[in-house]
């Protein structure tokens, strides 16, 4: 079972961004027990998601689809509170320490595009 710390990252070890130089693409490094946690949701959703598909291939009634759709919108909203918890709690942290407040325009626009 993965410790509440662990899976939000309050303890600080769990997650850590870098980037390899200067023209290099920046990286997240999340623990192995926060990585498992978000694939296993994202095998979940996966799996919700061929179910929809296959309840319409089946013609199944339309309030069954669009409440399917609205659980799996509901695991997708969780997956990404997680990432943008971790996100703030290390990268963007972790920028502001360094002088870069480019970072908090950066997370503007990605929130804004979570909360569409």
């Amino acid at each position: 079972m993965i410790d509440e710390k662990e899976l939000h990252g309050v303890s600080g070890d769990e997650h850590h961004c870098h980037t390899d130089g200067e023209m290099s693409e920046r990286k997240s490094h999340h623990s192995d027990k926060v990585k498992s946690n978000l694939i296993s949701r994202l095998n979940r959703i996966e799996g919700q998601v061929r179910g929809v598909k296959g309840l319409i291939e089946r013609d199944a009634y339309c309030d069954d689809v669009l409440n399917q759709i609205a659980s799996i919108q509901s695991a997708l909203n969780g997956v990404g509170k997680l990432l943008l918890e971790h996100h703030l709690k290390s990268c963007v942290l972790e920028r502001i320490q360094e002088g870069d407040n480019e970072v908090i325009s950066e997370l503007l626009t990605t929130v804004n595009k979570l909360i569409k």
